[in-house]
């Protein structure tokens, strides 16, 4: 990978995009209300990740991967966000975005976006259908951590060049490991331990904080 002059790594939940993709696919399921409580709590730190992940991922057995498309169709960009990629590039920075979510959703919705690099949770999947399962390890706030070194380091860019965005618990590890953690659209847990908190809801505002 060529050398970047800085790392900015976003969640994709609330942060890049303004839904919650989980959500929309238990809609699918008829589940979307019961998935959507459980999500917030997670969120806030009141349950473990990995838990409660593998708990909702189990509400969307039997959903079919056809609905991949609808729900990709829902996904709202988060205001901003393609002026902060342009912004980055345009710096000589690097985009990754890392997420408890999934690669279905993200594989589509992150090069449309002009994002660099990006790793999810994967779902299981028999006969087009979804399982309820995770497939391999699950991407939580250890493994958030592990992606933002990892792609910095390949980018030859130090720990002080990376700046971090989020809005939930499990984004607190990589917060707290980066140059800059920024708590963006963000829950009371995360606004209290980020270095800045970014009030307006427009990625634009971080503009001004790249290097």
């Amino acid at each position: 990978m060529p050398a970047a002059r800085f790392l900015v790594v976003l969640d994709a939940d609330s942060t890049l995009i303004r839904n919650e993709v989980i959500e929309l696919l238990a809609d699918e399921a008829g589940r979307g209300a019961e998935v959507a409580a459980a999500t917030e709590a997670a969120m806030r730190g009141e349950i473990d990740f990995a838990t409660s992940l593998r708990s909702r991922v189990a509400a969307l057995e039997g959903v079919a991967v056809e609905s991949f498309a609808r729900v990709i169709a829902r996904i709202e960009p988060t205001p901003g966000v393609r002026e902060l990629i342009g912004g980055v590039h345009e710096r000589g920075g690097r985009v990754g975005v890392v997420s408890g979510g999934f690669h279905e959703i993200l594989d589509t919705v992150a090069p449309s976006l002009g994002v660099d690099l990006w790793r999810a949770n994967r779902l299981e999947v028999v006969d087009s259908v979804l399982t309820g399962r995770v497939s391999g390890p699950i991407i939580d706030g250890a493994a958030k951590v592990s992606a933002m070194q990892e792609w910095a380091a390949d980018a030859a860019v130090p720990p002080s060049l990376t700046i971090a965005i989020g809005d939930g618990a499990n984004d607190l590890p990589m917060i707290a490991a980066a140059g800059l953690g920024l708590a963006f659209n963000a829950k009371p847990k995360v606004r209290e331990r980020a270095d800045l908190v970014v009030g307006p809801v427009d990625l634009r505002e971080v503009l001004s904080l790249l290097p």
